[in-house]
Formats: structure tokens, sequence, C-alpha cells
């Protein structure tokens, strides 16, 4: 189980890296390029560059996910079922983690990489001498904003899950965990509540730019970091 276990964390790290590196790729690099570039060197690159970067982001999401399950589920027994798991740190830590970078990975395959795709078709057609899709906006936005909603995520994902294993005093004996868990999925549900319906409004400009997902990707650290000092420790 240890050797299976290293090998199943070596993959998670590799294809988290590559993951969350073109994650940030997308919005912190690509996104600002495309915003200041001309129509003709953008609708190259959605032809050329971003199929390739899409494919290495989503499949890279895939093995990142489906490494961290088997990981969990390993855990999970090794270390003594559901009811100890769920009491101590890592089972706490690594449950939120694990939450969060589970509906990342469903951003990825249910709404970034079907939106992209009406996005490069209608690239494709404007360059073969078409009309741009009028879906195609739309469908641009929505992706825009599940993405920046993922930074936003990857913040609190990566210090919960380095907390499973590395701030072993952040789970006490508190009986609170119940109230702990519902304040996280109702705060999470809005967040991607908010991703997936409408493009503008008050609730969407914090996603509109790098420093605005950064900062929310941060305070939502925060509060989840509070809560579980208030009502776990």
């Amino acid at each position: 189980m240890e050797v299976t276990l290293f090998f199943l964390r070596w993959i998670h790290f590799l294809a988290g890296v590559t993951w969350i590196g073109i994650l940030y790729y997308f919005n912190f690099v690509q996104t600002p390029f495309f915003a200041e570039t001309e129509a003709g060197v953008r609708t190259g690159a959605i032809q050329k560059l971003v199929p390739r970067a899409l494919w290495w982001f989503r499949w890279a999401a895939m093995f990142t996910f489906l490494a961290g399950i088997l990981i969990y589920i390993m855990e999970m027994g090794r270390r003594g079922g559901g009811g100890q798991f769920y009491s101590s740190t890592y089972g706490v830590a690594i449950s939120v983690g694990g939450l969060i970078g589970t509906m990342m990975f469903l951003n990825v395959w249910l709404v970034i990489w079907p939106k992209q795709q009406i996005v490069i078709a209608s690239a494709n057609q404007v360059a073969g001498g078409g009309q741009a899709l009028p879906a195609a906006a739309g469908a641009g936005r929505r992706a825009a904003l599940t993405s920046r909603t993922n930074v936003v995520f990857s913040i609190p994902m990566l210090f919960f899950m380095g907390a499973a294993g590395h701030y072993t005093s952040l789970v006490g004996q508190s009986s609170n965990r119940g109230l702990f868990w519902l304040l996280v999925i109702i705060i999470l549900a809005a967040l991607e509540y908010n991703s997936l319906v409408g493009t503008q409004g008050a609730t969407k400009k914090p996603l509109d730019s790098v420093s605005g997902a950064l900062w929310s990707g941060f305070i939502l650290s925060a509060v989840f970091y509070v809560l579980a000092l208030g009502l776990l420790s």
C-alpha cells in the first residue's frame, strides 16, 4: 500500500501541477494578452494554440481527479474508516480540499471545455470567411467566469490539501463539524452559482480581473480557515 500510495501521489502532484499551471496561464497570461492583441492574432491563437492547451488542461484535470479519488479511498481505509477519518485533521482538511478540487474538475469538463469548443468552432468559421457563431460570445463569457472561479477555488483548495499533512492542530475535538460543513457547502455553492448564472453584475466584477480573482481566493481561504479554527478546534 505504501508503494501504491507513493506512485498515486506522484501522479496526483504531476498532473495537478500541469492542470493548475495551465489554469493560471489561461487567466494570468492568455486572457490579458487576448484583450490587448489584434483580432487576427487572437483568432489564429484560438485556432492553433488554445486547443493544444485545452487538451493538456482537461486531461491533467482528469488524471489529478482520478489519482486523488484513489488516494482518498485508500487513506480512509488506512486511517480507520469513516468515523475516525472524518474526526482527524487529515480527514477534514483533505475532504475540504478534495471537495473544492472535484468542483474545479467538473467545471473543466462540464463547463469550460464545452464552452470553449463553441469559441474554437466560431474562430475556425471566421478564419474560413464565414460569420462568427451567435453563441460564441456568451460561451466565451461563461467559460471565462468559470475559469476565474476555478482560480478562486484553487487557493483554498491548495491550502487545505497542504494542511492535511502539515497542520495537524487545525482540527480538535469540537462537535461542530456539521455546522462547519454546512457553511462550507453553502459558500461554495453560492460561488459556483455565481459563475454559472448570469454574465454581468456586482458579484461578477471580482472575476473580471486577475487581482480580483486572487484576492477573492485569499479571502475565501481566510473565511474557511476562520471557520475551521472557530468550529473545529
